[in-house]
């Protein structure tokens, strides 16, 4: 997909609480839901972005927690990767995999950072890498989606999908399972759509 279909229109966001989220994207038609993708994606990053207050970026940050991984996944999981509510997806969801399986994860980087160690440098774990570290380090791509540099957040998560998918597919192992590879070349098509959506950041194209 080109970076140019990820363009649309931009509007400014206009802040709705967290609870509203869930009524927006309920009982409506396909084209409708459409709009509503990008409109609480836009209302999410937008409202985070506004704002210096560190109890709601936390809140920003813990959305699966306080809507459920169903409600988000229905909200953005349907776009396409390069727009703002595919990347917003993509980064939750990576969020989520870290906390819900830590010792696969821990697994995936420990096989993968030696053979990837340009990555393992922008991903900027917190030595030693264990499941606390790797959690956090995706806490703060969040953080950093609302409170920081996003371009560079999602560069980071990008940097991450490369290492995880090092670590899927080892060098010398000839019996690797086939859905452990396409495992590892999903993970890269992510670890590309992310940093396609970076570029697309800085130019102001990302929507």
């Amino acid at each position: 997909m080109s970076e140019d279909a990820g363009r649309r229109a931009f509007h400014r966001p206009v802040y709705r609480p967290a609870e509203s989220l869930e009524s927006v994207v309920g009982g409506i038609d396909p084209l409708e839901q459409v709009e509503a993708a990008h409109r609480t994606a836009e209302i999410v990053v937008g409202r985070g972005r506004d704002t210096d207050d560190p109890e709601l970026t936390a809140r920003l940050v813990g959305l699966v927690r306080e809507l459920g991984l169903a409600t988000v996944a229905e909200m953005w999981s349907d776009r396409p990767a390069r727009t703002l509510p595919g990347a917003l997806w993509r980064l939750y969801l990576l969020h989520e995999w870290v906390q819900r399986r830590p010792d696969e994860v821990r697994r995936l980087w420990t096989a993968g950072e030696g053979r990837a160690e340009v990555y393992r440098v922008i991903v900027g774990v917190a030595e030693p890498p264990d499941p606390m570290a790797l959690a956090a380090m995706t806490g703060e791509v969040l953080t950093g989606v609302f409170s920081g540099d996003l371009a560079v957040a999602l560069e980071r998560a990008a940097a991450f999908c490369h290492v995880m998918a090092v670590g899927l597919v080892e060098p010398g192992v000839d019996d690797i399972p086939p859905e452990q590879v396409t495992r590892a070349a999903r993970m890269r098509d992510t670890a590309d759509d992310l940093t396609a959506c970076a570029r697309l950041w800085r130019l102001d194209a990302l929507h």
